[in-house]
């Protein structure tokens, strides 16, 4: 199992930690931002295919915000496949 940290931006959340085994996320842990909903997003995508939760995640604003704590998982789920390429 592989264990990423990732620095967002632009939201309330300050870091998300990513617990990934192969091609697919096993545990997400938001710290900061609006809890309901980082719990909700990281239970949603616990056994999910990191490609998958991309896909589903990237591109979705918080209000007038361009990105948000989804936004800002995908682009670390895509921050931790550059690493390992």
């Amino acid at each position: 199992m592989n264990h990423f940290t990732y620095k967002p931006g632009g939201v309330c959340s300050r870091m998300i930690d990513i617990d990934v085994d192969g091609d697919t996320i096993v545990k997400v842990t938001f710290t900061g931002g609006c809890s309901g909903n980082t719990q909700g997003v990281a239970a949603l995508i616990a056994g999910m295919n990191i490609d998958e939760a991309i896909s589903r995640l990237e591109g979705i604003h918080c209000g007038p915000r361009p990105t948000s704590c989804p936004d800002q998982l995908s682009r670390a789920l895509k921050a931790y496949k550059a690493e390992q390429a």
